[in-house]
């Protein structure tokens, strides 16, 4: 991943953010993926967390959320969500790639306006298989790049293949 934000810039993006979930709903955008009840979702470079409280809502008190992000305003972000919305199945990881989770182990990574800015995306997203459940689902979406681009840099490792696509792209993790 690239440096983390000032917390100048992090305020600015987290504005826009808001006013994009304003035009278009973080749990319209969800709902392609099929999150539900008891779901383990990794929210893969989370920002100010504009899609916690949407996956919140649809894995329930029985599933978890992880929140990771490489900017330590972003955890902290997420964290002041979670305290003030009482929601206790948020877990914050603080790193620029290195999940810390065990293998097959997550239903769903959200990997939202991040793809653009990997250094090494081969590194990442060998981390993001190694985390998913055999039946998991990678979710993609890149505002930054056009879709010939994300569907060969993400099937491009082998790891994964394309297996929607509209708002999001959904990838299943490949055996």
């Amino acid at each position: 991943m690239e440096k983390p934000q000032s917390g100048l810039s992090f305020k600015a993006m987290s504005f826009m953010f808001k006013l994009r979930d304003i035009i278009r709903p973080r749990g319209n955008v969800l709902h392609e993926i099929g999150i539900k009840p008891g779901f383990q979702v990794l929210d893969f470079g989370c920002g100010p967390g504009g899609y916690i409280l949407p996956v919140a809502k649809l894995v329930g008190e029985s599933g978890k959320i992880f929140a990771l992000d490489m900017n330590p305003v972003a955890i902290l972000a997420v964290k002041s969500l979670a305290a003030n919305n009482k929601l206790a199945n948020i877990h914050t990881i603080l790193s620029d790639g290195a999940t810390g989770l065990p293998d097959s182990s997550i239903d769903v990574v959200l990997l939202y306006d991040d793809l653009h800015q990997f250094i090494k995306p081969e590194e990442i997203l060998k981390e993001l298989h190694r985390i998913l459940k055999p039946d998991g689902i990678l979710s993609v979406s890149d505002h930054h790049m056009n879709e010939k681009d994300i569907t060969s840099k993400i099937s491009g490792t082998g790891l994964f293949r394309l297996s929607q696509k509209g708002k999001v792209f959904n990838f299943n993790r490949v055996q």
